[in-house]
């Protein structure tokens, strides 16, 4: 009798697993069920920012790998202007079916909210993330005719001679201007903003001895720290890059110091989510690749590579964030 009621336990028990593990399996069978999204014409990347940068190395890097994967052409369309709201808002506003997709950045997705009074799209509604592809960290340069050759002399400098330091930007609001304010909050010092049209002519105004710092996209200025020309003191992100690993990040000097940039492939909202899933499974692939680790790491990038989940729970955690570096440099755009 005893064995008779033992076996009766073990098979309810079997029983009770199997039902629980029911909607498991169904779930999975339902997954594999899914018709599998195959682009049948051109995919659009629009890129929010001019040639040449390094979004749109970037773009065009995942662009050509991506055609590949999907056996179908996929074009970069650069459509530039009022700090990537233009190209942000072509594809708010395109139809979602997986053909029209944006290289979104920190700037189109997060800082712009905070930083223009009007914007045409919503940063989170009107989107749906697909993969983060990697983060950017900004340089902190100087003028090699500059006395200071860490970031503690560089802090002890211009405390020293407060408001006598100029630091260049590509304008009100963009990154190199964020990096920079919320450095100066951070160490208290006080420095005078530059701003320019663009991080190029920062760049060749830094050699040329005409403003004292930048706080530069690392691609930009790493011929330039290699030729000599500019000294480099330190990395926005919270961890050093491969490509300079003897210049400490910034948070070494000053503690909860951190301004990563970042990008990553948004649709339109309401994107099917076989086409979502079908994009993030291959971006995640081409980012996994070792060929293009090596090539984003030669750009300066981190490579990422998340899920779609994962990219929007990330993206929604960086709103209030970029709100409060925003607030800290004061920079507002009409």
């Amino acid at each position: 009798m005893r064995m008779q009621g033992k076996g009766a336990l073990l098979k309810r028990r079997s029983v009770t697993k199997g039902l629980a593990a029911l909607p498991l399996m169904l779930s999975g069978a339902i997954a594999q069920a899914q018709p599998r999204w195959t682009p049948d014409k051109p995919i659009r990347i629009v890129v929010p920012f001019a040639a040449g940068g390094s979004t749109d190395v970037t773009a065009r890097l995942l662009a050509s790998a991506l055609a590949e994967r999907l056996g179908q052409s996929v074009i970069v369309d650069n459509r530039a202007g009022a700090g990537g709201n233009i190209g942000a808002e072509a594809v708010a506003r395109a139809e979602p079916d997986g053909y029209t997709l944006l290289l979104a950045t920190s700037s189109t997705n997060a800082t712009n909210a905070a930083l223009y009074k009007r914007l045409p799209f919503d940063p989170v509604r009107d989107f749906t993330p697909i993969s983060q592809i990697a983060f950017i960290p900004n340089l902190l340069v100087v003028n090699p005719d500059l006395p200071v050759n860490i970031v503690a002399e560089l802090v002890a400098y211009a405390k020293a001679r407060p408001g006598q330091l100029n630091y260049g930007s590509g304008g009100a609001g963009t990154s190199l201007h964020l990096a920079a304010a919320v450095f100066a909050y951070r160490a208290g010092i006080d420095m005078v903003h530059v701003p320019y049209r663009g991080g190029a002519p920062v760049a060749l105004d830094l050699v040329a001895g005409k403003i004292q710092l930048s706080f530069s996209p690392l691609i930009e200025v790493l011929q330039q720290v290699r030729a000599g020309k500019l000294r480099a003191l330190g990395v926005t992100t919270a961890r050093r890059s491969a490509l300079l690993p003897d210049v400490p990040a910034i948070a070494e000097v000053i503690p909860g110091y951190e301004v990563a940039l970042w990008n990553g492939i948004m649709g339109p909202a309401g994107l099917p989510a076989p086409v979502t899933a079908r994009l993030a499974s291959e971006i995640v692939a081409i980012v996994a690749s070792p060929d293009m680790r090596s090539r984003l790491a030669e750009q300066g990038s981190d490579p990422v590579g998340s899920t779609p989940q994962e990219f929007a729970a990330f993206v929604a955690a960086e709103q209030p964030k970029w709100a409060e570096l925003v607030r800290i440099s004061g920079a507002t755009v009409d």
